[in-house]
């Protein structure tokens, strides 16, 4: 046996054998080792991550549903006795005010968050937690929020960017002409920015005031000074977005595209038009008032803003309408310019197909870049005109600057602004 020795207090070795201290440390930790395997076999599910999922509810079918996730899968949530299941209004910011809900609660169209954990084969997700929000409770807050951003809101191109100031100095543009406008920027103010290959405010994420920039379009809801010169924001939204002016050249059904001769570079732009993209036609008779306003003239009273009727004309409903406000979708008095979403909204419809080569059309697409094709955001026919008076064609080009953030609004899914 192997013995090890060391010095004692007084001098003399004091030898003791090396295997009876590891049989004496070893039965020490046997009890240790034994008592966390217990605890790791009695919680299997530590060895599980917790999942979580996002949103819209596809089915319900018994204790479980279908849930179309945001990253474009579809998972199936099991919802067992243990799970909490609660309803929240959208904008609620935790679950202090929640209200208990049941399954029954639940039906297609809704969205939902759920956290728990998925079965061994990752087919199915046990609930932990699951946060309802239901499909009525969001197309009411959508519309509050479009109503407001019509209301408190204001769209322009960047001329510059006070980062020690916390300012956005914007440049409007109505019938009527162009406007500045210094948009304050607070730490409460909510900034988002447009994703590059999106045209919906859905896809639009947080962001910061030193990614605007000059040239960039924003739009911004807030609160304006009594001459509209200021505006402090609550919330903003900024993207880069091209404004062209120009001829059809060419139309591709089958691709989804559209060809337009840009007239201030005489180059072609191929666009992809979207399940987003917004194709109207404007009225002959507003395309000729703009073209009367841009030549300097008054062009008669302000164009009424047009109903969303088949043949494009106004009913005696429309007309009174427009004698109610300003014909530019601003009641009299409003404090900002003309809210030409609302007016754009009202205009009829038009198909791709329909395009033909050598129409003037006006639009705003996304940037795109060498990896990724433009998208139609906006594309206005019927703007000859339009094009004919302009001073010059840049300006023609940024006509259709107060349209564009809103993507496809709400007759595409897409939210406010």
């Amino acid at each position: 046996m192997t013995v090890v020795c060391k010095p004692s207090k007084i001098g003399s070795a004091m030898c003791v054998p090396l295997a009876w201290s590891l049989i004496a440390v070893s039965m020490l930790l046997l009890p240790m080792a034994r008592a966390r395997m217990s605890a790791e076999q009695a919680q299997p599910a530590a060895t599980s991550p917790a999942a979580k999922a996002i949103g819209l509810v596809k089915s319900v079918s018994g204790n479980g549903l279908v849930l179309a996730t945001e990253t474009g899968s579809s998972i199936t949530v099991v919802v067992v006795d243990s799970t909490r299941l609660v309803r929240v209004a959208p904008g609620q910011k935790d679950l202090k005010d929640a209200a208990p809900a049941q399954l029954s609660d639940v039906h297609s169209g809704d969205r939902m968050l759920v956290k728990g954990n998925f079965s061994d084969d990752g087919k199915n997700l046990t609930a932990s937690l699951a946060v309802l929000m239901k499909q009525e409770d969001v197309a009411a807050k959508r519309e509050r929020d479009r109503q407001d951003w019509q209301k408190r809101g204001l769209g322009g191109l960047v001329g510059s960017v006070d980062m020690k100031a916390g300012t956005v100095a914007i440049t409007t543009r109505g019938l009527s002409g162009a406007q500045t406008v210094s948009v304050q920027i607070s730490k409460d103010t909510v900034i988002r920015r447009y994703a590059r290959d999106s045209v919906k405010f859905d896809d639009a994420t947080a962001a910061t005031l030193d990614q605007i920039k000059p040239g960039d379009q924003l739009r911004a809801r807030g609160t304006r000074n009594a001459d509209g010169t200021q505006m402090a924001a609550d919330e903003i939204v900024s993207g880069t977005f091209r404004n062209i002016a120009g001829t059809v050249a060419a139309v591709n059904g089958a691709a989804g595209t559209v060809t337009v001769l840009d007239l201030v570079t005489n180059k072609p732009v191929t666009l992809k038009v979207s399940s987003d993209s917004q194709l109207r036609k404007l009225p002959e008779m507003m395309a000729q008032r703009v073209a009367a306003r841009l030549k300097g003239g008054t062009g008669g009273d302000t164009p009424p803003a047009p109903q969303n009727h088949p043949t494009g004309s106004s009913s005696d409903a429309a007309s009174a309408d427009a004698s109610s406000s300003d014909g530019a979708g601003r009641r009299p008095h409003a404090n900002g310019p003309p809210d030409f979403q609302q007016m754009l909204a009202r205009m009829p419809a038009v198909a791709l197909t329909e395009l033909q080569k050598g129409d003037a059309v006006m639009l705003v697409s996304t940037e795109g870049g060498a990896d990724a094709q433009p998208i139609a955001i906006t594309l206005l026919t019927g703007v000859e005109p339009i094009l004919a008076a302009a001073p010059n064609r840049v300006r023609a080009a940024m006509l259709l600057s107060p349209w564009n953030l809103s993507g496809g609004g709400e007759e595409s899914g897409g939210a406010t602004p």
